[in-house]
């Protein structure tokens, strides 16, 4: 029985890691089970799995969770007891759900301890890419993406590393503002940017498909996952979300991953690997009934962000730390109300602009980075806001 951590429980990766760990009991232990605020449904989740460890982001949340829980657990919370919660966990892999580069130092101690890693966390790589995949290779420690479009790579990948590879190829849906006139981008609501065509996520993750930063970020996870360099990561919109992922190799043929919208075939993908899973958690796709698979290239004018991620993802040193922080702080300066859709981008540009890249390899200069980057772009749009 693997004993799995689970940061991140009550968003919708972690519901969905619950639902499939639920359906395979025999062979999943939860030793931890985390969240921020979400309390209620933390203690439902604790009560039905009794893991041993519990982590509450907010502290004055603690005694409410105390006071729903049916059990003693270890309960710990504030941004110390984060990674504390990993090193008492006794978990063989830890799932990393969280959204933000909060994920960052979890995954440095789970890979200390050594624990296999499934990372649905991007920005643990966009952050801390270099100290993450190298400290994960000196412990002989298995990172396997959550990320349904790097799991499929993944997948392509897996027996074909001997094959002389041209690029891989990340699938976007476009999110929900493909077709809108680009006149109309400055009054975009946040309920406009929620609203994803294909897929049910989170609000933050939704925010950055709608500007296709997602794809930006997941660029730069790409290559850390698969060390590969920028110039080799390609991004094409795939309206359909049917195909995941894909690897062009140098004699023309290309191997990809079709299935359904559902992260439960990745997470349950990464939760048996590098076994394989007893069964499909979801429906499978009924290839008779046919398949309309468009394919065409992002428009950079109307996703300038991704252009801009692709630019730090070539740079790499401190500028995707400062790219990811800016973003964080303005996506939810925009779910605030506080600046208009399109002042995202100038909120990220302005900060990497100001920003004198060095090199990203010690955690400490990657948190100051990170703390400046949110300063600089918290006054940007206050600033703005005048």
């Amino acid at each position: 029985m693997k004993k799995v951590a689970i940061l991140g429980s009550t968003g919708s990766i972690g519901v969905t890691s619950c639902d499939v760990i639920r359906k395979h009991r025999d062979d999943f232990c939860i030793t931890l089970l985390s969240t921020n605020v979400n309390y209620k449904l933390l203690a439902e989740q604790a009560n039905e799995f009794r893991p041993d460890c519990l982590y509450i982001g907010r502290k004055e949340f603690a005694e409410d969770l105390k006071g729903l829980l049916k059990y003693g657990p270890k309960i710990f919370s504030g941004p110390e007891g984060l990674v504390e919660s990993v090193k008492n966990s006794d978990a063989k892999l830890l799932l990393n759900a969280l959204i933000g580069a909060v994920g960052l130092l979890p995954t440095l101690e789970a890979i200390k301890l050594s624990m296999d890693v499934a990372l649905a966390n991007k920005e643990t790589l966009v952050v801390g890419g270099e100290l993450v995949t190298s400290m994960a290779k000196k412990k002989n420690v298995k990172i396997t993406p959550v990320d349904s479009e790097h799991n499929a790579i993944f997948q392509c990948l897996k027996g074909n590393l001997e094959r002389p590879l041209s690029r891989i190829i990340l699938t976007a849906s476009g999110g929900p503002l493909l077709g809108l006139p680009l006149d109309q981008f400055n009054d975009v609501s946040p309920k406009q940017a929620l609203n994803h065509p294909t897929w049910g996520m989170g609000k933050k993750i939704s925010i950055d498909s709608a500007t296709m930063m997602n794809k930006g970020l997941e660029i730069i996870e790409a290559r850390w996952l698969f060390d590969l360099p920028a110039e080799m990561i390609d991004v094409v919109i795939h309206p359909q979300s049917i195909v995941h992922g894909m690897a062009e190799f140098s004699d023309g043929s290309i191997i990809s991953v079709l299935g359904p919208t559902s992260m439960s075939i990745p997470i349950i993908y990464s939760l048996y690997y590098p076994e394989h899973a007893p069964s499909a958690p979801v429906a499978m796709l009924d290839l008779a009934k046919g398949l309309n698979l468009e394919f065409f290239a992002p428009d950079e004018k109307r996703f300038p962000l991704l252009k801009t991620a692709k630019m730090a993802a070539k740079e790499l040193g401190t500028v995707p730390t400062v790219l990811n922080a800016s973003n964080e702080v303005a996506v939810q300066a925009f779910l605030d109300g506080k600046i208009k859709f399109t002042d995202i981008r100038l909120v990220v540009e302005g900060a990497i602009s100001s920003h004198r890249s060095v090199k990203a390899d010690d955690i400490k200069v990657l948190l100051e980075v990170d703390a400046w980057a949110r300063k600089y772009a918290e006054e940007f749009i206050s600033t703005r806001g005048r």
